[in-house]
């Protein structure tokens, strides 16, 4: 009895998500099973915070002495990113052994070294043309005079690690042979420290057009709480910025998917056009909205250790992270995966 209406029950909810949901649509206008609510989920799950913890203690730990651009603890950080994207099988947009997107020591200014990029990349299905970049920074600002490593945990190791997970996640689903129909690349850039340098580099060289990138869904500190959310019935929240500037179709898209799965709290505080922080102008995503490319920035506000040595790995909120990033891979998902591209209605508008 307990079977029967248990099938009962997925075949109701499969037709009600299959009415509602147009990436439960194929291109054929016929339903697929395997691409409703609860296997979407069942990908999410993947991201975990016990992953997300164990990648974060490596990647913010004294070893990468604080991966400022250009210096020898930013270059292990690199290589770190590429290996975990070789292990995973997620191959390099570039081909072959070559996920690096090399920035010349005379794109900088200050005396800044050569640095990196680092690119990941699964191939869209049905829309390869198309593009979906997720993007975080993987540098911070070294070590100081005195020896005191800032190892960037929050700034931007959250980004960073959380990246990593969503990329598993789209592969697990293209082994299952439900790859995303747009293509999705995966983006760590280097340099936004000292000025947006890497992300802005990518959008003056692109290895996809600019023309075909849908959006760009840019993470940049989520793993704590900031002040303005220290009560217990605050905690569950994360800043989104930028979602309504360029599109209010992604706009309305990021709200849907947060209420169907992750039930955060939505704060826009940042996402004002008179905010005095100007958060909107401060990470990479904005080289992308230069361009019309519809963006979210997703955020967790300034915190104590915000650019200090105490930055550390042992005071994320794993539990919160994995929330958050499960929310940028299902928002991720659903563009891909939307019959029609979002359409970009804000340009002007700025």
């Amino acid at each position: 009895m307990k079977n029967i209406l248990f099938v009962i029950g997925l075949s109701i909810l499969y037709s009600c998500g299959s009415s509602q949901n147009s990436s439960n649509t194929g291109s054929s206008g016929t339903s697929n099973a395997k691409e409703d609510k609860l296997d979407v989920a069942s990908y999410a799950e993947t991201i975990t915070s016990k992953e997300l913890k164990d990648y974060l203690y490596t990647f913010a730990g004294d070893d990468f002495e604080g991966r400022d651009t250009g210096e020898a603890g930013q270059k292990k950080a690199a290589e770190y990113l590429k290996e975990q994207y070789k292990r995973m099988n997620i191959p390099s947009p570039m081909g072959g052994d070559n996920y690096f997107q090399e920035i010349p020591e005379s794109y900088f200014r200050g005396g800044i070294k050569s640095s990196e990029n680092v690119l990941a990349y699964i191939k869209g299905s049905e829309k390869p043309d198309e593009i979906i970049v997720l993007s975080a920074h993987y540098d911070h600002v070294g070590v100081d005079s005195k020896g005191n490593i800032y190892n960037g945990a929050d700034d931007d190791g959250s980004g960073t690690v959380s990246l990593l997970e969503i990329a598993e996640a789209f592969a697990k689903a293209a082994k299952d042979g439900q790859g995303p129909k747009r293509s999705v690349l995966f983006l760590h850039v280097t340099g936004e420290e000292k000025g947006l340098y890497g992300s802005k580099y990518y959008t003056e060289n692109p290895i996809f057009s600019l023309e075909n990138t849908v959006t760009n869904l840019n993470i940049d500190m989520i793993g704590r709480i900031d002040e303005a959310h220290q009560s217990e019935d605050m905690k569950d929240y994360v800043y989104l910025i930028g979602s309504d500037r360029l599109s209010t179709e992604l706009h309305t898209l990021s709200e849907e998917m947060n209420t169907k799965y992750t039930q955060l709290n939505l704060d826009y505080t940042y996402n004002a056009k008179d905010d005095p922080n100007r958060f909107y102008y401060r990470s990479d995503h904005y080289n992308f909205a230069k361009h019309n490319i519809p963006i979210i920035f997703y955020f967790n506000g300034v915190h104590e250790d915000y650019h200090q040595p105490t930055d550390t790995p042992d005071k994320i909120e794993y539990d919160l992270m994995t929330k958050r990033a499960k929310l940028v891979f299902y928002t991720a998902w659903e563009v891909a995966n939307r019959e029609k591209r979002l359409v970009v209605d804000g340009i002007g508008k700025e």
